[in-house]
């Protein structure tokens, strides 16, 4: 299975394609977990204040796209979680993550799906002056 994610993230991210590896700390009850996180990335545009990237997880973690570009300090527009402690306002009260497309085979048959993006995601697309 290839899933493609698509996110508008803070600041502009200056490698424009490569591969992240972590690892990702996440706790159960007192216990903690670290787990190796693995995802490939293209930058698709981005200006000073903000970048569209793409994002395709080889691992599937929990909140992995999340906690990767919060790591690199490019966390995604509209995240509450992992923001830096900044309050959220107006469009940016929605998460700027948008699965965007999927693909896989069953006995030797491509599929490919892919959702549109939503309007709040192509308007502050507009906004940022970002181009898909």
């Amino acid at each position: 299975i290839h899933k493609t994610y698509l996110a508008i993230c803070k600041g502009e991210v200056e490698k424009n394609s490569g591969t992240w590896h972590n690892e990702l700390v996440r706790y159960e009850g007192k216990k903690k977990i670290i787990e190796k996180a693995e995802t490939k990335y293209k930058v698709i545009d981005k200006n000073s204040t903000s970048t569209l990237i793409q994002m395709n997880p080889i691992t599937g973690r929990k909140h992995q796209l999340r906690k990767q570009l919060f790591i690199i300090n490019h966390p995604i527009y509209g995240d509450q979680k992992y923001n830096f402690g900044e309050k959220l306002q107006g469009i940016n009260k929605n998460l700027m993550l948008h699965s965007y497309q999927i693909k896989f085979m069953i006995k030797n048959k491509k599929f490919t799906y892919t959702a549109i993006l939503p309007d709040y995601f192509n308007k502050f697309l507009k906004i940022k002056r970002l181009n898909f």
